[in-house]
């Protein structure tokens, strides 16, 4: 989400959400993360750039982790879809081609790299990132990935909780250490460990 300016303060009655209000403090939540980090982030930080009171955002989230979680999720509903119609080895190859670019190219994918640091240390962080977060996407993951199994179109080396690790997670290791993400090493997870079916 691109930086924007503070927008006018917004009035808001009553405990029901405002729509652009919320969507406000997404962005600003989004926006503050890849300007200072996840360290300097804070609720009235947030409430000063979307030009709402910090009350209103405390009556609607516990904390910014769930600010930044909802942030994430929007997002990657939008931008990072796991495929459901039709899955093929080349869906997968596709998921992870996109899930590189959300990882290194999209403020998202900064807060998603943040939420992944932050849950090292954190418990209650750790436990909402995987109910709301990891939890579904994995399950959407390997719901994928057993599709293509099931179709006949890829024969893994390992079982598909440990293929997605295998193909995840040098993706995000990438991500996380600042490195670049070889142009060829989806291609090479891909290949290497689900030896798609030769068409």
């Amino acid at each position: 989400m691109p930086a924007t300016s503070s927008p006018p303060h917004r009035p808001h009655s009553g405990s029901r959400r405002d729509e652009a209000a919320r969507l406000a403090v997404l962005h600003a939540a989004d926006d503050l993360l890849v300007q200072h980090g996840f360290g300097a982030l804070t609720v009235e930080a947030i409430a000063r750039r979307a030009g709402v009171a910090k009350q209103t955002i405390y009556r609607w989230w516990p904390s910014k982790v769930e600010i930044l979680l909802d942030t994430l999720i929007e997002d990657s509903d939008k931008r990072l879809r796991v495929p459901t119609e039709n899955p093929t080895a080349e869906s997968i190859r596709a998921y992870l081609r996109d899930l590189a670019r959300f990882l290194t190219d999209d403020p998202a994918g900064k807060v998603l790299l943040a939420l992944i640091a932050e849950a090292q240390h954190d418990p209650e962080t750790a436990k909402s990132f995987h109910k709301r977060y990891l939890g579904p996407r994995r399950d959407s993951e390997r719901d994928l990935l057993t599709r293509v199994i099931d179709a006949g179109g890829i024969s893994p080396r390992l079982d598909p909780d440990a293929a997605l690790d295998a193909l995840v997670g040098p993706i995000v290791y990438c991500a996380l250490t600042g490195s670049s993400i070889p142009s060829g090493l989806v291609d090479t997870l891909v290949d290497d460990l689900l030896r798609p079916r030769a068409d």
